[in-house]
C-alpha cells in the first residue's frame, strides 16, 4: 500500500483522459494526490485538465494507441495505468480492432514491460469477444487482450455512464426540447443501471490503490435497475416537459441508426449529433444492460470497492436545468 504521506511522489497514466469519463479520473486521481500523465493524441487539446491538479500535478502528453513507442514513453515511470479509451464508432484509422483490441495489448503490453504496479481496463457490461456486433465483441477481445499481457490487471465493465457531459441523459433532453415525440430503440424495455461517472472514477482509483482483486473483472452499476422508458420518463419529469414517447421495434431502430449514420457521413459530419444513432448503439440495447447476479454474489461490484453508487435523479437535475424552458430561473417563472 503507498505510503499517504508522499502520495505525490506517485504518477499515474491516464489513456483517454480528456475523454467524458477520463476527466473524471484524472480529477480523482489528483484528488488523491497522485501525480497524473494524460495520454492522448493531441495534448494541446487537453491542457485544461491542469486546473484539476495543482501547478505540475497533472501533464498531457502525446501518445497513439497505433504507435507502440508513444504509449512506452507514456508508461515510462509511471507506477500505476489506466486504459480508458474508446470510440462510439469507427472513422478512419480510429476502428473498433485498432483501438478496443490492438491499441488495448499495445496499453497492457508496455505497462508490462515498463514495471508498472497496477493496471486498469475500463470495458463495459456485456463486452463478448463472440458477438456479432463489432463494437461489443472489439471490447470483449479488448479484455481478452489485456489480461493476455497483464494478467494481473483490474478490468471495469460498467453499465451506461452519465455525468454532466454525457451523451445519454442529455441526449434525450435535448430531443425532448425540439421534437413532440420521442423514438425509443428496442421497444424501450431494454433494462439498464446507470453509473455515475464520478462513482467509475472512485473505482479505478480504489483498484489502483489495491483494494480491487488482480486479474478479477469487476461490473459497475448505479443503485437502480430502469428501463429505456423509466429513463426517458426521468429526463421529462427533471426537465419539467411532456412529450409522447413511442417504442420501436429493435428491427426498424437499427434501420433508423443505419440512416441516421448515413446522413451524417454524406453531410460530412453536419447532419445532427442528437439525431445521429449507430448501429452498434442499437446493438447495446438489444440485451439487458445490468450487474449479473454472479458478480454481486462473488462480490464484484462497486461496493466491494468501497464506493456507495450514486442514483441518477440526485444528479442529473444539476445539468439538466438547463434545458428547461427557462433554465435554473423555472423555479421563479412559476411561482
Amino acid at each position: 500500500m503507498p505510503d499517504p504521506t508522499d502520495e505525490m511522489s506517485r504518477l499515474a497514466t491516464v489513456f483517454g483522459g480528456s475523454g467524458f469519463l477520463g476527466r473524471h479520473i484524472v480529477r480523482t486521481l489528483a484528488r488523491r494526490g497522485w501525480r497524473v500523465r494524460v495520454a492522448v493524441r493531441r495534448p494541446d487539446l487537453a491542457m485544461f485538465l491542469q486546473t484539476t491538479g495543482v501547478v505540475g500535478q497533472v501533464l498531457p502528453v502525446q501518445a497513439n494507441l497505433r504507435f507502440p513507442a508513444s504509449v512506452a514513453a507514456a508508461v515510462e515511470g509511471a507506477e500505476m495505468v489506466v486504459n480508458a479509451v474508446g470510440v462510439r464508432g469507427e472513422s478512419g484509422a480510429q476502428t473498433y480492432p485498432a483501438v478496443h483490441v490492438e491499441g488495448a495489448r499495445a496499453v497492457a503490453m508496455a505497462a508490462r514491460k515498463a514495471g508498472v504496479e497496477s493496471f486498469v481496463h475500463v470495458s463495459g457490461i456485456g463486452a463478448d469477444p463472440e458477438s456479432v456486433s463489432p463494437y461489443i465483441a472489439s471490447k470483449g477481445l479488448g479484455e481478452v487482450a489485456t489480461l493476455d499481457q497483464f494478467p494481473d490487471a483490474v478490468i471495469l465493465r460498467p453499465s451506461v455512464v452519465f455525468g454532466p457531459e454525457d451523451d445519454f441523459f442529455n441526449r434525450f433532453a435535448a430531443l425532448a426540447r425540439v421534437f413532440p415525440i420521442i423514438p425509443l430503440f428496442s421497444g424501450g424495455k431494454m433494462r439498464l443501471q446507470p453509473v455515475y461517472a464520478g462513482d467509475v472514477a472512485l473505482a479505478t482509483a480504489a483498484a489502483l490503490a489495491g483494494v480491487a482483486r488482480p486479474g478479477l473483472i469487476y461490473e459497475l452499476g448505479g443503485p437502480e435497475v430502469m428501463t429505456l422508458r423509466e429513463v426517458a420518463e426521468l429526463v421529462l419529469r427533471t426537465i419539467d416537459r411532456r412529450r409522447l414517447l413511442v417504442g420501436v421495434p429493435l428491427g426498424p431502430s437499427g434501420l433508423i441508426a443505419s440512416l441516421t449514420s448515413l446522413a451524417s457521413r454524406a453531410t460530412f459530419g453536419r447532419f445532427p449529433k442528437m439525431l445521429t444513432t449507430s448501429r452498434d448503439q442499437v446493438d447495446l440495447l438489444a440485451t439487458d444492460n445490468v450487474v449479473s447476479e454472479k458478480a454481486e454474489a462473488e462480490g464484484r461490484v462497486l461496493r466491494a470497492l468501497g464506493v456507495l453508487p450514486q442514483a441518477p435523479d440526485a444528479i442529473v437535475v444539476a445539468y439538466l436545468v438547463r434545458f428547461r424552458r427557462t433554465g435554473q430561473y423555472e423555479a421563479q417563472r412559476s411561482a
